[in-house]
């Protein structure tokens, strides 16, 4: 959107504001979905020490107002009439006074947040599975040490000054929205997901007094549970009196301004994609409910979105969850705790990566089109059938930082059959394709053990920023043997965060109605039958290595 044209836009607007692992991005949204403008700000991540993963919530909000402001640059801030907010599942520790308190163990004040992909409550996460209570069964079985109760723990033991000084505990999505709106008010989707908050489609919503009793933490219970959240309201609901005027003159738009409830960050891509009229490309889920369809939500980490009209109970994914993404339905959360930090990983650690860097600076792509293009030359000189085929004797099993779904382990590691001296960069590039596939292999694992607890998926809905792969994404519609369908909006996660702030605003009636408005599709990703045997002789090998690496563990258990 050019500066000329901020005077002839009409209609609503709305800004959708996503803060995600490594940076917050804003949308200038209008009402039909379509993104006019968006500007991203990164943000700070610390690391004390391996497996620990802090920010600051000052760095954060400071980063959101710098997005918001380029994102609505010099529209009239009176025609912004909602704002909505997603964010990662990262816990935010504020004392009584709204300051923040260190959760880190150097002890800096401003590093008061633990982020989802941190593993320090590890222990804490296997005290609380060991209670066998009976909340755990709405989490695939067991609590992942990525969710809130084991910090929170972890904390209580290894942090008693903190602990005791903490006045709130917010879910960064909530956190925003305090600091938009001055309210406290909590999110039904963080609660239910990550703070074993129970709700029923029967309109049943309350915590567990005996569950935070069992685990050491009941003292959370005193003051009707002042310190994690009294009012809860569902996705998209109002929050407040809407921009505070201190916020309002931060993010420069207008005090009063609607404030949706906010969401997950992955939520917020199921939100802005699944919904879309598929009319006219023939995809096998035209004419099948919504359940039919499986938002998978791609960047840092996956996750994989399911919903549901009735509670499915899947070991090792996370869920059912009531209205934690649309509202009315049960939801399952499949993922992988890490996918383009593993591809990075996988290309920073090569010797050759130097000389990938300078071949797609010389050609002017990215590091990932070089190596897709690279790869059918490399399938050519070997005479290899296809691309694909570069990987036959080539495995790779990818849970270098743990196993989230379907096994919920995070002690598993990572396996590489077929090493050799090679440090080509043809070795890397096959060895990304490799890791790419690895992955995918890990997505039909969680969709294998999802429908056979109930779920019946016939069409995938990708977003996120592995999503603009193209290898990643054929791969997965290769290996899946399911079409891929792309939103028409890119950044559907910002989308689905703006929808948010439409519903807030009365735009439309409810969260529904804003979904099948603003959400659209665009191009599709088949599958290529072909590759049908070969990647279910793949699939065998991948869970081959885990019964492997199970059996190794065993043999080593006692030393």
């Amino acid at each position: 959107m050019a500066a000329t044209d901020a005077d002839i836009i009409q209609g609503d607007l709305f800004v959708g504001v996503d803060v995600g692992t490594g940076s917050v991005r804003a949308a200038l949204v209008d009402a039909s979905g379509t993104i006019l403008k968006t500007c991203q700000h990164g943000i700070k991540i610390f690391e004390p020490q391996p497996g620990y993963y802090e920010q600051s919530s000052d760095n954060i909000w400071e980063a959101c107002r710098t997005a918001v402001k380029g994102a609505v640059g010099d529209i009239n801030p009176e025609k912004v009439k909602g704002v909505g907010f997603d964010a990662t599942c990262s816990l935010v520790v504020l004392d009584d006074k709204f300051q923040s308190i260190t959760v880190s163990p150097i002890g800096c004040p401003t590093r008061n947040i633990i982020m989802w992909m941190d593993h320090r409550a590890e222990a804490q996460a296997n005290s609380i599975n060991a209670t066998k209570h009976e909340v755990l069964k709405f989490v695939g079985g067991q609590m992942s040490l990525e969710m809130e109760p084991p910090k929170l723990l972890w904390l209580k033991q290894n942090m008693p000054n903190t602990w005791s000084k903490a006045g709130h505990f917010f879910d960064l999505a909530d956190f925003m929205t305090w600091k938009a709106t001055g309210a406290t008010s909590r999110s039904l989707c963080t609660l239910v997901c990550k703070w074993a908050y129970q709700a029923d489609s029967e309109g049943a919503r309350h915590w567990d007094d005996s569950f935070w009793q069992q685990i050491g933490l009941g003292d959370l219970i005193e003051n009707n549970y002042a310190r994690v959240g009294t009012e809860v309201l569902e996705p998209g609901t109002p929050v407040g009196n809407g921009l505070t005027a201190e916020a309002a003159k931060e993010l420069g738009l207008c005090e009063g301004t609607a404030v949706g409830t906010g969401i997950i960050d992955a939520h917020a891509g199921g939100v802005g994609m699944m919904a879309c009229n598929v009319e006219g490309l023939n995809l096998p889920c035209q004419d099948k409910p919504i359940t039919s369809r499986l938002p998978i939500i791609c960047g840092t980490s996956s996750c994989h979105m399911a919903v549901n009209q009735d509670p499915l109970f899947v070991p090792g994914v996370w869920g059912p969850y009531y209205s934690a993404m649309h509202p009315g339905l049960w939801s399952n959360e499949g993922g992988q705790s890490i996918t383009g930090k593993l591809i990075d990983h996988v290309l920073h650690t090569h010797p050759a990566f130097k000389e990938l860097e300078n071949r797609a600076s010389k050609s002017g792509e990215s590091i990932y089109e070089s190596l897709n293009n690279m790869l059918p030359s490399i399938a050519a000189l070997r005479r290899s059938s296809s691309p694909a085929t570069l990987t036959k004797d080539l495995h790779v099993w990818p849970d270098y930082h743990g196993n989230r779904s379907p096994l919920a382990d995070p002690t598993l590691t990572g396996m590489i059959s077929g090493l050799t001296l090679s440090t080509s960069i043809e070795d890397l590039a096959i060895k990304y394709l490799a890791t790419v596939q690895a992955l995918t292999h890990g997505t039909k694992h969680i969709i294998d053990a999802m429908e056979s607890s109930g779920h019946k998926f016939s069409t995938l809905f990708a977003c996120g920023g592995l999503s603009k792969n193209s290898l990643f994404l054929q791969v997965h519609a290769d290996i899946t043997g399911l079409p891929i369908v792309l939103p028409k909006e890119t950044e559907c996660v910002l989308v689905g965060s703006a929808i948010l702030g439409a519903a807030a605003a009365g735009h439309y009636t409810n969260v529904q109605e804003a979904m099948a408005k603003m959400s659209k599709a665009g191009s599709v990703v088949w599958p290529n039958a072909r590759l049908q045997d070969y990647y279910a002789r793949k699939h065998k090998v991948f869970l081959k290595m885990l019964d492997h690496q199970l059996e190794y563990r065993q043999i080593m258990q006692d030393v």
